[in-house]
């Protein structure tokens, strides 16, 4: 119809009648597709190795929410292998978490749209938020996604950990192994800087008071005087003593001598 825009040499832009589609392509074919109707927790069942996980998203019934997101923007998980949760620190008692933090923690390993892995690798923005950031508020609970040594790594502020395996990838779910549980700092960030010690070791973080020391004997009852906070190298009083008590003897032999000396003379 029209001429809207040229940039020389290698852009033209014009304005067209209609809108132009491929020969069989189907427009009203994809506006209607069926739901994905994922089963997430079978689906990590059959990959293996995610027993622990799948266990957890059934048993906290978080599951259910995320396969009613499958439609939509889609959403992308992030699943801990077995060995990951293996790999726990001792200090870190999940299991142990109330039910509600126990679901905000899954809800963490979670993004509420849909990310193949090549889009995961040149991602844009590195700070993603999750499902947690929405039900608690902009800035917390994000994860910084970025590319490391050629894969897609995920640091969580305290723990870092990396895309090991795509388990399923069919828009508009993409589910991942990740090499450990992904922590959220808002949760752990306290405790995770801790570290548990072993027995007979000082635990990090305390203060070890110096032993005390015994007082010198010049600083100890039955001693005072001006110079009674001056100490002398070791042995010197000794040699003082030895020495006085040689002199006196010397003396003495001395003085005989001369009586008699002048008794003979």
């Amino acid at each position: 119809l029209s001429l809207i825009k040229t940039l020389p040499y290698n852009i033209t832009i014009l304005a067209v009648d209609s809108l132009l589609v491929p020969y069989d392509f189907n427009l009203l074919a994809s506006e209607t597709r069926p739901p994905l109707g994922l089963n997430i927790t079978k689906a990590l069942i059959d990959g293996h190795n995610f027993n622990v996980a799948a266990s957890m998203l059934a048993a906290s019934g978080v599951v259910d929410e995320f396969e009613a997101d499958e439609g939509g923007a889609g959403i992308t998980l992030f699943v801990p292998t077995d060995d990951a949760f293996g790999d726990l620190p001792g200090n870190v008692k999940l299991q142990s978490l109330p039910a509600d933090k126990k679901a905000v923690v899954l809800k963490f390993h979670v993004l509420h749209s849909y990310y193949p892995l090549g889009s995961l690798e040149s991602i844009v923005n590195p700070v993603q938020p999750t499902l947690a950031t929405e039900d608690n508020g902009a800035g917390s609970f994000t994860l910084n996604i970025s590319r490391v040594n050629g894969s897609v790594a995920i640091d969580t502020g305290i723990v870092q950990a990396s895309v090991t395996q795509t388990v399923f990838d069919q828009n508009p779910v993409a589910i991942f192994g990740v090499s450990k549980v992904l922590l959220p700092r808002e949760i752990f960030g306290k405790d995770s800087a801790g570290v548990t010690s072993k027995p007979g070791n000082a635990v990090v973080g305390t203060t070890v008071q110096p032993p005390e020391t015994s007082p010198s004997p010049e600083n100890s009852a039955g001693f005072s005087g001006p110079a009674s906070h001056l100490s002398s190298p070791p042995g010197f009083r000794e040699e003082i003593t030895s020495k006085g008590g040689r002199y006196r003897m010397q003396s003495c032999i001395v003085t005989v001598c001369c009586i008699g000396l002048v008794l003979v003379v």
